[in-house]
């Protein structure tokens, strides 16, 4: 009897392997026939174009879950598409500070990391990250940087600061972000400032830098940038480098630098939206996106950095430590974007509407304040030594700068002791 009891054990145990394999197919069986929303940037995955992998078409045809997609031109549209309400999205592919302020207004779901076989592809340096350190709501896509994009027969010599965006040699022929981040980034690079300033002040000097860029007449774009650099209608832009690549590869007389006073650094991620009616379905997509073979596909059409190692460490990787995408690291100043408090999203908000909206006059025109007078080349310093217009205008800057915050100061300190006198 212990003989057969034993033999029928041994039966069950040598059978539970095969049981236990079967579970999981079955459990994504069950998902054919359903329906996977998605909502990603506009040309931000392989579509089948010019032979490449149609990302989307092979998800369905492995899986047979029916992908809708969706697009958007920057993370401000969507997240007011997603405030709204009246849109049900699973997936959404935000950048990091967006990434943060959605966890933050409980606006995702936790990930279940178990049933992510190919995250062993992403490494500890993408995990953890400040935007969600505790790694349970976001799983990396693509990671890159801001840049300035120029064409080379356009301008007069290669620029290497994002000052030549205010230039009035290209008047009428420069393109600005269209989204008041990225924009606000590139007055405080310029300004020297910390992207994610609390300081009502600081906000307040970039926007009138950025009023003062009216004076060119800057063309505000998102997705509209590939068409006018590729056909030759803008001089300067600045833009994301994965985009560069993709617009050079239509119009050779395309360049791009890193400028001297520093870019934005970002990661964008794979998020799972809160009350996703097909959560199973969207882990089973991020884990398709992380394969090796379609994140390989997806890093060469999309032409952004990849965080998973099986592609950046691939020598058959069509930008396989390309200078553009996988720069020498500390080559340049980057800062990565954090979620601002509310109080200073609304004061971006507003300013944002200010410079819009705002029309230059001779009367209201700051750019001498910011850049100097072209007639006064340089100034004398104590020491016999010259002062170039750059470093004037960081000098008088800083100034003035100090000036406002210390009259607020005394003001605040004035006002205090005039009530405890009252």
């Amino acid at each position: 009897m212990k003989k057969i009891f034993s033999v029928i054990f041994a039966v069950i145990i040598a059978a539970l392997p095969g049981i236990t394999a079967f579970a999981a197919p079955s459990d994504i069986e069950s998902l054919r026939g359903t329906k996977l929303y998605v909502y990603n940037w506009g040309e931000y995955i392989s579509d089948g174009e010019d032979d490449t992998m149609d990302v989307n078409a092979e998800f369905e045809k492995k899986y047979g879950i029916e992908v809708i997609y969706d697009t958007y031109d920057n993370n401000e549209v969507m997240y007011s598409k997603l405030k709204g309400g009246g849109v049900s999205y699973d997936i959404v592919i935000p950048s990091d500070y967006m990434i943060e302020r959605m966890i933050k207004e409980d606006m995702l779901e936790k990930i279940d990391y178990s049933n992510l076989e190919n995250y062993k592809y992403i490494p500890e340096k993408y995990r953890n990250l400040r935007f969600d350190p505790t790694n349970e709501y976001s799983v990396p896509y693509t990671v890159s940087y801001v840049g300035l994009i120029y064409n080379k027969t356009l301008v007069e010599e290669a620029p290497t600061s994002w000052t030549v965006l205010w230039d009035e040699r290209y008047t009428n022929n420069i393109l600005m972000f269209g989204n008041p981040r990225d924009a606000f980034a590139i007055a405080q690079s310029i300004l020297g400032m910390d992207y994610n300033t609390e300081s009502p002040i600081a906000w307040k000097v970039a926007a009138e830098l950025l009023k003062d860029q009216k004076n060119v007449a800057p063309n505000y774009v998102n997705d509209e940038v590939f068409l006018k650099m590729e056909s030759g209608e803008a001089a300067l832009a600045p833009y994301y480098v994965g985009d560069f690549l993709s617009m050079k590869e239509n119009n050779d007389d395309l360049e791009f630098v890193y400028p001297k006073e520093g870019v934005n650094y970002f990661v964008d991620g794979c998020c799972i939206l809160k009350g996703s009616k097909n959560k199973r379905a969207a882990e089973l997509y991020i884990d398709f996106l992380l394969d090796p073979e379609v994140a390989k596909a997806n890093a060469e059409y999309i032409c952004y950095g990849s965080p998973n190692t099986a592609v950046y460490e691939n020598p058959e990787y069509e930008y396989y430590q390309d200078e553009y995408l996988y720069p020498e690291e500390g080559s340049f100043l980057t800062q990565l974007f954090c979620n601002p408090s509310p109080e200073t999203l609304a004061l971006m908000s507003t300013l944002w509407d200010d410079v819009k909206n705002y029309i230059p006059s001779s009367a209201t025109n700051n750019h001498n304040f910011f850049f100097g007078s072209d007639s006064d080349s340089s100034t004398v310093t104590d020491d016999g030594e010259k002062m170039t217009p750059e470093a004037k205008k960081y000098a008088i800057y800083i100034g003035i700068f100090v000036f406002i915050c210390l009259a607020y100061v005394v003001f605040r300190y004035a006002r205090k002791k005039y009530r405890e006198s009252v």
